[in-house]
């Protein structure tokens, strides 16, 4: 048997409920994997095949104890400005669309998500299913296929997940489920109450009447945790903001438009002061700084000239600050962006900032998608002593080093002194080999100690196994497994 988990709204935290669910029949001996027909995100992840994926579906297979395939994320957006997505499906670009037009091929593309949620569950057994967004948007139930339209094919027991911490969970339950088409609604097993904060026992009295109201049983009420797993999506960027963390470290990744793969810092976060700051803000009294991946370099590269970011890095440059990009940050920190209409619908040639000797060309629709593992062969205080390191790289556009030193064998450029340096590696500083580098380099400058992070190879990019086993504890504590479990009866448990 196999569960679907909707939301009453974008944010309430399904894709961490699926992954506490898959982990929590994972300790059980249950087999299980992740599923999510259409997910809309710039943090992706690379596949063992070079297929692109959603990042949650990424760490809820890990948290399954199985290797992430296209298949369990068979279309994801990746949203480009002006209306536009690029469509990746079944692990490979499709194309880009207008969102108007993408709706032309609903029928399609849920054909394609049914097969392939039978082919998941054909191969790893059980499925926990999640949906995207708010389950009840009245308005879409024709081409929804992320909820509606997809728990109607799959007739899946269902899950309703709500959050408490914004206010108003009578009304998003209450009203989720009276919206909710009449061959869907008796689907609904059970609520889930998420993020409380306090003493649960306080809402007692409140699980009794939303019962009461909707005649579904409320399986659980879990308290808000800070548990380091990668966000998803860019909504959870803007809990980040200005952090006052008294962290002697600071850290600025300017926040592109169009910024992607932002979990690439969430390890840092962990350890300095990370501060995701605007175009136009300024960069003086950071340690470091950062141009991190986006979907869209030449448009985000405009703003930025528009905004003065360049003279910023220039300054920043001047002072001994370390600059470094990552992917698309690492094109802007070039000579030149050569554009064949690929990145703009106008073929162009940009000059970059200049803080590396690189020039990038984008001359075709061609998607480099490779998990990589790679030694830091650069100079300098920071590269010299991050040894071997795990990533992944997600791009378009090519890359020409010209006499530069690399940054990482057969990737990347540096300049000689290496406190500038690029690569199109993604998942860099979550190898704690890395982050304890430019930490342990930033706090000598600051003149403050650094006490480095364990080094355990294969932990960091999507998670520890400690953090999936307490995401799981935790959801246990909280939410009835016993009710949940008779959906996996057939299952065998070792």
């Amino acid at each position: 048997m196999s569960l679907i988990v909707l939301g009453t709204a974008s944010h309430v935290g399904k894709s961490v409920t699926v992954a506490a669910l898959c982990r929590a029949l994972y300790r059980r001996g249950i087999p299980v994997a992740p599923f999510k027909s259409q997910n809309m995100s710039l943090n992706s992840y690379v596949t063992a095949d070079g297929s692109e994926i959603g990042i949650a579906q990424a760490v809820q297979a890990f948290a399954a104890g199985v290797e992430p395939v296209a298949d369990m994320n068979p279309i994801l957006l990746k949203p480009k400005g002006d209306q536009v997505s690029q469509v990746v499906l079944l692990g490979q670009p499709y194309k880009d669309v207008q969102i108007r037009d993408y709706y032309a091929e609903t029928d399609m593309l849920l054909e394609e998500a049914v097969s392939a949620f039978e082919r998941v569950r054909r191969r790893f057994g059980h499925v926990v299913v999640e949906g995207a967004g708010g389950a009840a948007e009245v308005n879409l139930y024709d081409r929804d296929i992320a909820n509606i339209r997809l728990a109607r094919r799959l007739a899946l027991p269902i899950v309703l997940v709500a959050d408490i911490e914004r206010g108003g969970v009578f009304a998003q339950v209450y009203g989720t489920l009276a919206l909710l088409p009449e061959d869907i609604r008796p689907l609904v097993v059970g609520v889930i109450v998420n993020k409380f904060r306090g003493d649960t026992g306080l809402f007692a009295s409140g699980v009794v009447k939303l019962e009461e109201l909707t005649g579904v049983p409320v399986l659980g009420v879990v308290p808000y945790v800070d548990i380091p797993l990668p966000s998803e999506d860019s909504l959870s960027i803007a809990d980040k903001g200005h952090r006052a963390t008294g962290r002697p470290v600071r850290i600025a990744v300017v926040r592109l438009p169009r910024i992607s793969n932002f979990t690439d810092f969430e390890l840092l976060e962990q350890h300095a002061s990370v501060d995701y700051v605007l175009p136009g803000a300024s960069l003086a009294g950071y340690d470091c700084i950062i141009l991190p991946g986006t979907k869209n370099t030449v448009e985000d590269f405009a703003v930025l000239q528009r905004h003065g970011t360049g003279e910023e890095l220039r300054l920043a440059r001047e002072r001994g600050v370390p600059v470094i990009g990552i992917c698309g940050g690492y094109q802007m920190l070039g000579r030149r962006i050569v554009d064949a209409g690929i990145e703009s619908d106008t073929p162009a040639d940009y000059r970059g900032f200049g803080l590396l000797d690189v020039v990038t060309a984008f001359t075709g629709y061609h998607k480099t998608t490779v998990q990589v593992r790679r030694r830091a062969s650069g100079p300098g205080p920071i590269l010299s002593r991050m040894g071997e390191v795990d990533g992944y790289e997600i791009h378009m556009g090519e890359t020409e080093r010209g006499d530069l030193p690399e940054a990482f064998a057969g990737e990347g450029a540096a300049t000689p002194d290496g406190l500038v340096f690029g690569t199109y590696m993604h998942g860099l500083f979550q190898n704690p080999g890395a982050a304890n580098a430019l930490l342990a380099y930033l706090s000598e400058r600051r003149g403050v100690a650094f006490e480095p992070m364990p080094a355990v190879r294969g932990e960091g990019a999507l998670g520890t196994t400690a953090s999936y086993d307490d995401l799981a504890r935790h959801f246990e504590e909280h939410v009835d497994m016993d009710a949940i479990m008779e959906y996996f009866v057939d299952a065998t448990v070792r």
